[in-house]
């Protein structure tokens, strides 16, 4: 697999990035977790307000997602380790489950599967992200490490949102985009995951989210386009 980073963002203009579409994100978030949310009821909620036609629990899931990507921007420059993992999944599960942010300690199921992931090992954990921290390219590290924390499943609750917002923590840090699912393919995208999560082979899923999955802004291209318009303005 031949990963290259798809975006070359300052800092600064990663958060500006974020920051401008956290809406859309949160939006697409919220439906690969099955939330049948519209963008603009998702803006509503993210502005406070509330929504008829949605359950408490899934206001709450949204609202746990926007702390979610505060959390993640206003800590970018913090090195991550398994405690700032712990203090996101904390985050996303906050009033949804009461040992949120703590190992699962018993046995889960997945729908769509007859997997069942393992009982974490904190230093298993560990070893396995200074691991993954190895990979030279900064893209294929955050996607490496978002698959990884979805099949560990490490926490009763919310591991799709964490490993997310663990992963784009990355990602923004380095100014190589975000990482966000359509939700005209989660479902190609959760066929793509089951059978990582039944072979414990993560590459088509890598890939996939690779070719489809990475938002950003070429501000390079973007300026170069607004210095020939000026120039070409200039000549006439």
């Amino acid at each position: 697999m031949n990963i290259e980073d798809k975006f070359n963002m300052t800092l600064e203009q990663n958060i500006f990035v974020a920051k401008r579409n956290i809406v859309d994100y949160i939006w697409k978030s919220a439906n690969l977790e099955g939330i049948n949310v519209t963008f603009p009821e998702t803006q509503k909620i993210y502005e406070g307000g509330n929504v008829g036609n949605l359950r408490i629990d899934e206001i709450v899931a949204i609202n746990n997602l926007k702390h979610g990507w505060q959390f993640i921007l206003s800590t970018i420059t913090s090195s991550k380790d398994f405690n700032y993992l712990s203090s996101i999944n904390a985050i996303v599960g906050s009033n949804l489950v009461d040992n949120a942010g703590r190992l699962r300690s018993g046995d889960v199921r997945i729908g769509g599967t007859k997997w069942k992931p393992e009982l974490p090992n904190q230093n298993k954990f560990k070893e396995d992200i200074k691991e993954i921290n190895q990979i030279e390219n900064i893209t294929e590290r955050a996607i490496t490490q978002m698959c990884y924390i979805m099949r560990s499943q490490m926490f009763w609750d919310g591991n799709k949102r964490t490993a997310m917002l663990f992963a784009n923590h990355e990602m923004v840090k380095n100014g190589k985009g975000i990482i966000t699912i359509s939700i005209d393919i989660k479902d190609l995208f959760g066929e793509k995951l089951t059978e990582y999560y039944e072979t414990n082979n993560m590459e088509n899923l890598k890939q996939f989210v690779y070719e489809n999955c990475i938002d950003g802004i070429d501000f390079l291209k973007k300026m170069t386009k607004r210095v020939n318009k000026n120039n070409t303005c200039n000549n006439n």
